[in-house]
């Protein structure tokens, strides 16, 4: 097991008493289709995490793998414009979060940051997320994902 995701276990089990059940593939899970391939479920059940910098903040929004995140939404939600909200430079990701793109956990982050829930992620039983590194998934209820997330459910596709 990567040490990524042994910490990502540890955390997640020391903070909420979570068992993360860890799938890793050496092929890599870069993409939702990737991911959803690896895993033998659809691309909607796919929870990625997406860092933003939202004015002078960096958010993270879970969206299913189906959905690009509408920066305008996110920037409605923020109460700033529009041009406010783009995708977060990978250094301020891994100093603010401890994780790095594309193995992005929905929670345990370094830092407590605004996070967004993709509402349609709630339709499912079971969502996949990222656990550490990019070649590592693991499934969870949606409400539960939401819980320890700290997440608001938003409409967030374009």
């Amino acid at each position: 097991m990567h040490e990524r995701v042994a910490e990502f276990r540890t955390r997640a089990s020391d903070e909420f008493g979570f068992e993360v059940d860890v799938h890793e593939f050496p092929d890599g899970t870069k993409t939702a289709e990737d991911a959803a391939e690896a895993v033998g479920c659809d691309v909607a059940q796919i929870a990625s995490a997406i860092a933003l910098s939202a004015g002078d903040q960096l958010i993270v929004v879970l969206t299913s793998g189906a959905n690009r995140v509408s920066t305008a939404k996110i920037a409605t939600e923020r109460d700033i414009g529009d041009g406010d909200v783009e995708m977060a430079d990978a250094d301020e990701i891994k100093a603010t979060l401890g994780w790095s793109i594309g193995g992005v956990p929905p929670f345990c982050h370094d830092a407590d940051v605004p996070v967004y829930m993709d509402e349609t992620l709630l339709d499912h039983e079971t969502v996949w997320a990222a656990a550490g590194t990019p070649q590592s998934v693991f499934p969870i209820d949606p409400d539960r994902l939401r819980e320890y997330a700290g997440a608001t459910p938003l409409d967030v596709a374009e």
